[in-house]
């Protein structure tokens, strides 16, 4: 049978201490103290990730008038929180120095881009399109039968665009350019137009 052993007390004075060492001192340091994630204060505006038909919620930080992180959002349904490479990049390519921010036009037969203004481009592509439009404009087949469409210009939707979108731009393509040939690349909405 074990017979009950204590220490003497001095060395008992001894263990206690050692075993304290550490134990009152606060882990953190001052300047841990002072440190704040660079999210404070931030407004979020939620959105959704620009790249395939998934519809992945994100998180946007913003803090004076600039983009300073984005992250998946927990609270969406789509992907809780989680993002695939691709969406995890998405801070990276909206606050790329490298990323062109302005119109840049190469003329026909140049050898060098031109920096050209918003409404400058925005001009450009209405009369060109109208132009095609006017070009190519079918009112009737040769068969007789009225069609009224231009077979001059596609369009093309993509995945990223939520329904309504999808649905604008469908109204918009068949109705006010009358075009023949509509389709987006997720299908996603169907329309009597």
């Amino acid at each position: 049978m074990r017979e009950d052993f204590t220490l003497p007390a001095a060395v008992q004075g001894m263990v206690s201490k050692a075993l304290q060492i550490g134990s009152r001192v606060e882990p953190f340091s001052k300047e841990s103290h002072e440190k704040a994630p660079r999210i404070r204060d931030a407004r979020v505006v939620h959105s959704v990730c620009p790249y395939c038909a998934v519809g992945c919620g994100l998180n946007v930080y913003v803090k004076d008038g600039k983009v300073i992180d984005i992250e998946g959002n927990s609270a969406s349904p789509i992907n809780h929180g989680t993002l695939c490479p691709k969406g995890s990049a998405t801070f990276q390519y909206t606050v790329n120095p490298d990323r062109l921010t302005q119109v840049l036009y190469r003329a026909p037969y140049s050898d060098h881009w031109e920096v050209k203004s918003l409404d400058w481009a925005m001009e450009q592509i209405a009369q060109r399109v109208k132009q095609t439009r006017d070009e190519t404009f079918v009112e009737r087949l040769p068969d007789g039968r009225e069609v009224n469409h231009t077979q001059g210009i596609a369009s093309l939707g993509g995945a990223t665009l939520d329904v309504e979108e999808n649905y604008l731009i469908r109204l918009y393509t068949r109705v006010i350019l009358l075009l023949g040939r509509i389709d987006d690349n997720a299908v996603l909405m169907s329309t009597k137009y």
